[in-house]
């Protein structure tokens, strides 16, 4: 999978760009991240996990473990 990093004034309508990105060709999905605010990144992570645990997404479940794992 790959990822598209866009930084964004503090001004700007966080949600409303994230709309206007999904509707772009391609673009599955769109998260707002805020490295301010490393908590809210936490509970979306364990979030994260519990649903795919839920659905039985085992392998990127993994997957992402191992990147946490080797990233530098």
């Amino acid at each position: 999978m790959k990822y598209l990093k866009i930084n964004i004034e503090e001004n700007v309508d966080s949600e409303m760009l994230k709309n206007a990105i999904l509707q772009l060709k391609g673009v599955t999905s769109a998260e707002v991240v805020d490295d301010e605010n490393p908590e809210s990144e936490l509970k979306k992570a364990f979030a994260k996990t519990k649903e795919q645990l839920k659905t039985g997404d085992y392998e990127t479940l993994v997957n992402d473990i191992f990147d946490i794992i080797i990233k530098k």
